[in-house]
């Protein structure tokens, strides 16, 4: 397996030099200010309804999202109905995809949850241990809705949580690397990257999001 020296250095090759590349990389997975259980809410939907769709036109509607998902009250959104569901349906202020609508009921329950077992979503999440991110995304998978995928690590890493993503060049990356020979899909293939990235943070020092990022540029994309 590869070093991370060594493909710091390749992507640094790649982006014009140590300097040019360490400033690209500059706020990846800093932690920032918490979130209220409403806007883990909101974070989530926006990934969600975003993924397999243009970014920028649920970007342009997200105040319409807010007004119509009553600010993400946890509560209120727990409780859509099916005449909620009729009218949201309907909501022009959103995009009204019914399945992806659907997906706001089941995640505020989840973030219900983890605010009961840990005060709050934002301690529950930012309390899970980094070594064991793909657990953590496991989680949100088999606990939340349409949270697969590289979905939840979108909503994570842009949340300030270090997060590595799989995203096509960071799977180049890898099976550059060694660590896979395709796109890790499975238990055993996820658990393989985990590893990876672990020591590959203990060599740099650096943060899962710094180690995803120059994996990603070290690929020509």
């Amino acid at each position: 397996m590869e070093t991370y020296n060594t493909i710091f250095h390749r992507a640094a090759h790649r982006h014009g030099g140590e300097d040019a590349l360490r400033d690209k990389l500059k706020n990846q997975g800093h932690a920032s200010d918490p979130k209220t259980d409403d806007r883990w809410l909101s974070e989530f939907t926006k990934r969600a309804f975003q993924a397999g769709f243009n970014w920028q036109v649920i970007e342009n509607k997200w105040e319409g999202f807010e007004a119509a998902f009553w600010g993400f009250d946890i509560e209120r959104c727990a409780r859509i109905d099916m005449d909620d569901m009729e009218a949201l349906t309907s909501d022009t202020r959103i995009v009204r995809n019914p399945v992806k609508i659907k997906t706001v009921a089941p995640n505020a329950d989840m973030i219900r949850k983890m605010a009961g077992e840990a005060g709050s979503a934002d301690a529950f999440i930012r309390g899970w241990p980094s070594e064991d991110f793909i657990g953590l995304l496991d989680y949100l998978q088999k606990n939340g809705s349409h949270l697969g995928a590289n979905t939840a690590s979108y909503a994570l890493r842009f949340s300030g949580v270090p997060s590595f993503i799989l995203s096509k060049d960071v799977t180049a990356a890898l099976i550059h690397a060694g660590v896979v020979d395709k796109p890790a899909t499975s238990k055993s293939a996820k658990r393989a990257v985990q590893e990876a990235m672990n020591g590959w943070v203990n060599e740099s020092g650096e943060n899962l999001s710094v180690v995803s990022r120059v994996l990603a540029l070290s690929i020509d994309g």
